[in-house]
């Protein structure tokens, strides 16, 4: 797998998690892809529109361990361990990335709560 597909698609991870991105409904726009659904961490589902019109969860999260799996030249999934300082509690994570209209949008999204601790899940 191309290292800077990899790269692109963590920075472009690291900015759906960024503050500043998830109060901005015009940013947020541009990152998720038209056809956009998430299972969030409390199980409930989200659409683009839910997103973009209630907003997202304004937490401080850095995210650790991200790989990437090509599903089809067009499709990546990726996977990641996140560490949320504001609830105090940490998820994993996988999105479904698609190459839409010249860019990378991201078109699923789902969190699930885990007792893991970052230093048992920390690998270089």
């Amino acid at each position: 797998m191309d290292n800077n597909l990899k790269i692109h698609l963590k920075e472009r991870e690291e900015s759906h998690l960024n503050l500043n991105v998830r109060k901005s409904p015009q940013v947020l726009d541009e990152i998720l892809a038209d056809e956009f659904w998430e299972i969030g961490s409390s199980g409930r589902m989200f659409d683009k529109k839910e997103c973009l019109n209630i907003g997202v969860t304004l937490t401080e999260m850095t995210l650790y361990n991200f790989e990437i799996q090509p599903l089809a030249p067009d499709v990546v999934l990726s996977t990641y361990f996140i560490e949320d300082r504001t609830r105090k509690r940490n998820t994993l994570r996988s999105s479904i990335w698609k190459y839409i209209d010249g860019r990378w949008q991201l078109y699923f999204h789902q969190g699930t709560i885990t007792k893991l601790q970052l230093d048992e899940v920390i690998h270089s």
